[in-house]
């Protein structure tokens, strides 16, 4: 019995050595919605298209579309809807996880997430409609993390990409278009350092025949679950190594 416990022990002390080449990965779950090429607001010619959306997320944290009767690449408020709320008959719905890097074995520094080629549906839901990929979706992120001075993000994106933080618009990388980028350095926004706050991420991929999603920023989002299996397992070898000096 003695013998059987120090082995646990032995294999609990030794686990966060073997899982701590994935304490650098952070994983957001990312809500994924499906279109058809018939929607109104897909396949359409390219055009940037800006400040389609309020400056301020909604009470149910959607984008508040305020282009009217339509814009250069939108058709009005009803079909925007549909791009970020489950629509029966109009889209279907799965989930996907981004898994951020910083490429060490701890926490800190700046975390990537490459998708070049960013197809996370291909074969699925209403299928590819005969291309080579399921071109027609979008797809929304909410998570949140603690502000400290310094933060960045950095971001690639075709199409759409409209983040906000705290609720306030911070990108807006609207339209169709081939890959666009910005650059947002945090301490431009007024955050309080050591404050909890919002991130919330609107993507969308209108148009053949490309799609990519690219982002690499030094904010450590939360919650971190390599972090937190990191601390159990510490915490359980702790307290076998404290019964075993008792025995």
């Amino acid at each position: 019995m003695k013998r059987h416990a120090l082995a646990i022990a032995a294999l609990l002390i030794a686990a966060p050595a073997a899982t701590s080449a994935f304490a650098h990965e952070i994983t957001l779950n990312a809500t994924i919605r499906d279109f058809k090429e018939s929607h109104p607001d897909f396949q359409l010619d390219l055009a940037d298209d800006h400040d389609y959306v309020s400056s301020t997320l909604g009470g149910d944290n959607k984008p508040v579309y305020i282009g009217g009767a339509g814009t250069a690449t939108t058709s009005g408020a009803a079909n925007y809807n549909q791009w970020y709320n489950d629509t029966p008959g109009v889209n279907l719905t799965t989930t996907r996880d981004l898994v951020l890097s910083n490429g060490m074995a701890g926490q800190g520094g700046v975390y990537t997430f490459s998708a070049p080629s960013f197809f996370p549906i291909d074969g699925e839901l209403f299928g590819n409609e005969n291309s080579a990929h399921n071109y027609y979706f979008t797809l929304e992120l909410h998570t949140a993390f603690t502000y400290q001075a310094g933060m960045t993000f950095n971001v690639t994106a075709d199409d759409d990409l409209i983040l906000f933080i705290g609720g306030q618009k911070v990108i807006d990388l609207g339209g169709i278009h081939p890959p666009q980028n910005a650059t947002l350095n945090l301490d431009t926004l007024g955050l309080t350092a050591g404050q909890t706050y919002n991130f919330d991420l609107f993507f969308a991929e209108r148009r053949k025949v490309l799609s990519s999603l690219s982002f690499d920023t030094s904010i450590q989002f939360v919650p971190e679950p390599a972090t937190a299996g990191l601390s159990l397992l510490g915490g359980l070898a702790m307290l076998l190594r404290r019964k075993r000096k008792a025995a």
